[in-house]
C-alpha cells in the first residue's frame, strides 16, 4: 500500500480506480448546512466526499461541488443505497435516482449501505446486480458494501462477477474489528474506517491524552493518524471550517511504534454506530 503523505494521496481500488486516503463524511450534515460544509471542506483541498440515501443531502453535495467549479472526477463521491426496493430493475432506479440528484454523471464509489435487509440474502443479491448494472454502465466507477462481515462477503462472492472494492465499517482503536480487517487485507479490498473520532466519545481517555500530548496534537488529529497508518481510507466529519482544517492537519506527523500499539490496546468492542456485521 502506497505511502499517505498528504490529503490528495490515494490508494487503489480492485476496480483500478484511485480512492482518496482521506476524505469527508457528511452523516447528519442536515441538508441545511450539508452544502456549506462541503463547500468549506473543498476549499481547505479535501478531495473526496461520502454521502448516502440515508443522509438525505445527496442534492447539496451535488451542488456544493458543481458550485465549486468542479467537474466528475475532480472529487470523489461515493453515495450509498441503504434498502431493497424489491428486485434489480427497482434498485437499478433508486441508485439512478441518487447519481441524478448528486448531479454530477455518475459517482466513483456506490455501496450498500448495510446486509440487513428484509428479505436478507435475496435482497442483497438484487442490489449487488444493480450496483453492477450501474458500473457496467460507468454509473458508478466503482461498487462495494458497507457494515459487511466475512459470511456476507463470501455470500456475494458466489453472484459477482464485479468484484467488491471496498467495505466501510467503523474503524477506530475502540472497535478494531479485526477479523473482517484482516479478512478484506486478504482480498484486496480497501478499508473505510467511519466514526474515526468515535463522534468525540473518547477525547479524554488517558492513553488518547497522553499520546497527543507527546506528539503536540490534539486528541482528534491523534486518532484520524492512527486511522491513516493503519490503511484505511479514513472519513471524519465536521461541519465546522476551522475543525476541517484541524482534521486535515495530520500529515505533517507520525506516531511511533509504540504509541500506535498503545492504541491497538485500547480496543474493547466499544462501537458508536449500530453495528449489523453478525446479522443473518
Amino acid at each position: 500500500m502506497p505511502s499517505v503523505n498528504n490529503i490528495s494521496s490515494t490508494y487503489r481500488l480492485a476496480s483500478g480506480h484511485e480512492i482518496p486516503a482521506f476524505q469527508l463524511g457528511v452523516y447528519k450534515s442536515s441538508s441545511d448546512v450539508a452544502k456549506n460544509t462541503v463547500t468549506s471542506a473543498l476549499k481547505a483541498g479535501y478531495i473526496g466526499v461520502d454521502t448516502a440515501q440515508y443522509y438525505a443531502n445527496e442534492v447539496q453535495v451535488g451542488e456544493a461541488i458543481r458550485e465549486a467549479g468542479k467537474q466528475a472526477g475532480d472529487v470523489f463521491v461515493t453515495t450509498k443505497v441503504m434498502e431493497s426496493a424489491g428486485d434489480v430493475d427497482a434498485n437499478y432506479k433508486r441508485c439512478l435516482e441518487s447519481i441524478e440528484k448528486i448531479g454530477l454523471g455518475y459517482v466513483d464509489l456506490f455501496l450498500i449501505h448495510s446486509p440487513r435487509q428484509a428479505n436478507g440474502a435475496t435482497d442483497r443479491k438484487s442490489l449487488w446486480q444493480a450496483l453492477e448494472r450501474l458500473a457496467k454502465e460507468g454509473r458508478a466507477k466503482s461498487i462495494g458494501v458497507s457494515n459487511y462481515g466475512v459470511k456476507h462477503i463470501e455470500e456475494l462472492k458466489k453472484y459477482a462477477s464485479v468484484p467488491v472494492s471496498v467495505n466501510q465499517i467503523e474503524l477506530h482503536p475502540f472497535h478494531q474489528q479485526r477479523a473482517i480487517v484482516e479478512y478484506c487485507q486478504k482480498n484486496d479490498i480497501i478499508l473505510e474506517a467511519y466514526c474515526p473520532i468515535i463522534r468525540g466519545q473518547k477525547k479524554d481517555d488517558p492513553t488518547i491524552v497522553k499520546i497527543s500530548e507527546e506528539t503536540n496534537k490534539n486528541w482528534a488529529q491523534v486518532l484520524i493518524r492512527w486511522s491513516i497508518q493503519r490503511g484505511f481510507v479514513t472519513l471524519p466529519k465536521s461541519d465546522n471550517p476551522e475543525r476541517q482544517k484541524s482534521n486535515a492537519d495530520i500529515f505533517n506527523f507520525e506516531l511511533s511504534t509504540d504509541q500506535m500499539a498503545r492504541l491497538d490496546g485500547l480496543e474493547a468492542g466499544h462501537h458508536v454506530a449500530p453495528c449489523p456485521v453478525d446479522c443473518d
